[in-house]
């Protein structure tokens, strides 16, 4: 039964919630919300495994997919179109999937969370393989679509991770792992948008993050793979190579014309004193990842006997 889950059952803080003062309401909102960050540590080993596999995945040319109905696919939906201007990902590597099509970002269309076709219609059309990697998002643990896409995904080789709010979900039985951040009831019965929606948010957040820190997409907590694609970017740009490299802000800018605005080779070219050719070759031996190319760089030219 629906009311038996966790997300469904009424709070006892929040019964007199329609007789309360604006202040007293937003007090007791953030109190609730305050709960969300130990329910996520406790899934702090799952969270960590979700990362390893898919960037596994990600790294040998595979995707990541989120999909779900309702505020989960809206959120699946979010994480994955913030991939691309954050770190520089194909918009192909990271796909978010929503019950009844992109419409159902702005409107719910009804019908489409109870099934389990769709979910498999909808994977299909993105060819679901063994080498990819697919997010079942459903506070609830119970949704039809949800569970038919891993159900589907799972029969293909793809590696399956559900993510729910509720413990022992149907949607554990169709997963290779399961993260379920259990946050309790919500201040409004029901409304999974509220602390289930901000725990979802934050489990992708951890997850999308986590994954392109192990691709190379960062350099420390710098965001390295960024394009200057408008005066803020070109700005952005020049600050990580003056914070990578130490240079001033005019000779950041130059190190970057001198690398054709690649703020990558700029940062290595600079860091171990090479030509932007011999950086770029590095980088794209290790994967774009900065700290490899650099230690590659060092180690030769300690075998080389050179020093500084």
């Amino acid at each position: 039964m629906l009311q038996s889950l966790t997300t469904e059952s009424r709070n006892p803080a929040s019964t007199d919630l329609d007789s309360l003062s604006p202040l007293a309401i937003v007090r007791l909102i953030n109190a609730e919300d305050a709960r969300i960050a130990a329910s996520i540590a406790e899934e702090e080993l799952a969270i960590a495994r979700a990362v390893e596999v898919v960037s596994e995945r990600l790294e040998a040319g595979g995707r990541l997919f989120y999909f779900g109905a309702g505020t989960s696919g809206r959120l699946g939906v979010l994480d994955a179109a913030e991939c691309p201007p954050t770190f520089n990902s194909d918009p192909n590597q990271v796909i978010g999937i929503i019950a009844g099509g992109p419409s159902a970002l702005l409107k719910a269309v009804e019908g489409a969370e109870d099934s389990q076709a769709l979910a498999i219609e909808d994977l299909k059309g993105h060819n679901v393989s063994v080498d990819d990697a697919v997010v079942g998002i459903a506070t609830s643990g119970r949704t039809p679509y949800v569970i038919g896409g891993l159900s589907y995904a799972r029969s293909r080789g793809a590696f399956t991770i559900a993510l729910t709010c509720n413990r022992d979900a149907e949607v554990a039985m169709q997963a290779d792992l399961v993260i379920a951040p259990i946050v309790g009831p919500e201040v409004l019965s029901g409304s999974t948008r509220m602390k289930a929606g901000t725990a979802t948010k934050m489990v992708l957040n951890m997850i999308s993050t986590g994954v392109m820190v192990q691709l190379g997409k960062t350099f420390g907590n710098l965001m390295v793979d960024v394009q200057q694609t408008n005066s803020k970017l070109a700005e952005r740009a020049r600050w990580i190579v003056s914070e990578a490299t130490g240079l001033e802000a005019d000779q950041a800018i130059k190190q970057l014309e001198t690398c054709e605005g690649e703020v990558k080779t700029a940062i290595v070219a600079w860091q171990a004193d090479l030509a932007p050719e011999r950086a770029r070759e590095l980088l794209a031996a290790y994967g774009g990842h900065i700290g490899r190319a650099l230690a590659a760089a060092a180690a030769s030219e300690s075998s080389n006997g050179k020093s500084h």
